[in-house]
């Protein structure tokens, strides 16, 4: 009997290690793939948050240019007529210089 498990310890006890290692390897596939998945979720997380950072600059950038637009209508109006006066004082200017050397 004793023999018998003399041999049965010398069989198996090579086996324990292996036992110990599939375990090892088993948990360190699980760490791996959560490190994985982890990763992939984290990746998402950023891509959504760029999304929508995204989004609130293209809202921003459309606001802020519909705004100058309002604003440089008046401005340009401004100018336009600024221009037009500007100009007929110059014609009228012409034609007092011309009446002054005809003798008119």
């Amino acid at each position: 009997m004793r023999k018998l498990i003399v041999i049965l310890i010398i069989t198996l006890l090579p086996a324990a290690p292996a036992w110990g290692d599939n375990a090892f390897k088993e948990g360190g596939k699980e760490v791996g793939q959560g490190f994985k998945k982890m990763g992939k979720e984290t990746g998402r997380a950023f891509k959504e948050g760029g999304k929508e950072v995204g989004q609130g600059f293209k809202k921003m950038g459309k606001e802020t240019g519909e705004a100058a637009k309002k604003t440089g209508k008046p401005i340009g109006e401004w100018f336009k007529e600024a221009g037009k006066k500007t100009g007929e004082a110059f014609k009228q200017m012409g034609r007092d210089i011309r009446k002054f050397f005809k003798g008119e």
